[in-house]
């Protein structure tokens, strides 16, 4: 799909400016305005990661500021001449991560709002609930706190399986993380566990291969006995402090025609359960 509206897009752009020289004036802006942007990112790096000594840090800064600064201010006055194009484009793109970014943030906490106490849900359900063989492992987004899919299978279906996981996938700030490290598993009692999978943000998550590598909640996962229980959120946009209705719509829209979980984490199809819930962002 992105492909096809790339290819949409550069056909449109190509009509509308027609030859190369009406696209200078869009070219050097997005150039100079890269220009800049690699530096300021360079300044985080510097402060923030390797902790440079600031006078250092800010001498090369001021040199590498005083060249893009200055290339970008001699474009500003290509803007009326197609170098407003560039700018759209970014702010376009600025505002639907920036949405989706603050979006998730939002939802999340408003998740966890409600969210009961492990513990507490454990010595009220775990004895008084029927029991029935096999693994659940519901995806949670929080590692605290008792996940909503949890709290409406037991409210629908009146049981809990004999071994239930609480699992969440973190994305480090790491590209790799080796399979020593791979996963996270804490016991809670009564067949309870909570188990946290990491990947680096250059792996693709593969929940299965990662629960294969458990060794320390019991017997070993047979996917044929596991059960895989997802919540799917739809959002309710309010004027609740947070974000613009606007935003709060848009975002809504992101998240129906964002990748599903199932498919993110490579869980096996004929596995999956999902669970709807309202949040009211």
């Amino acid at each position: 799909m992105i492909n096809w509206a790339l290819m949409v897009m550069v056909i449109a752009l190509v009509l509308t400016f027609r030859s190369s020289s009406n696209l200078a004036s869009a070219y050097g802006i997005a150039v100079t305005g890269a220009m800049t942007i690699d530096s300021v990112l360079l300044a985080v790096v510097l402060f923030s990661l390797w902790k440079w000594n600031r006078f250092l840090a800010a001498a090369l800064l001021f040199m590498l500021f005083s060249v893009d600064i200055a290339y970008l201010a001699a474009n500003l006055t290509k803007i009326p001449d197609g170098g407003w194009f560039p700018l759209l484009v970014g702010l376009v793109c600025f505002t639907l991560l920036t949405t989706w970014a603050r979006g998730r943030q939002l939802m999340i906490a408003r998740m966890r709002e409600s969210a009961m106490p492990v513990q507490v849900f454990i010595k009220s359900a775990a004895s008084s609930a029927e029991r029935v063989s096999g693994t659940a492992v519901f995806m949670t987004s929080a590692p605290e706190g008792v996940p909503h899919a949890l709290l409406h299978n037991l409210k629908h279906n009146k049981v809990l399986h004999e071994r239930v996981i609480l699992l969440t996938v973190r994305i480090e700030d790491v590209p790799y993380v080796n399979e020593a490290r791979r996963t996270e598993m804490e016991e809670l009692g009564q067949g309870f566990y909570r188990l946290v999978v990491h990947y680096g943000f250059m792996q693709e998550p593969d929940v299965p291969a990662a629960l294969s590598l458990v060794t320390d909640c019991g017997k070993q996962f047979r996917m044929m006995d596991t059960s895989f229980f997802l919540a799917r959120q739809t959002l309710l946009a309010s004027s609740r402090p947070g974000m613009a209705l606007w935003r709060e719509r848009l975002f809504s829209w992101m998240l129906r025609n964002a990748e599903s979980a199932m498919e993110f984490f490579r869980l096996p199809t004929n596995r999956v359960v999902e669970l709807g819930s309202q949040v009211e962002i």
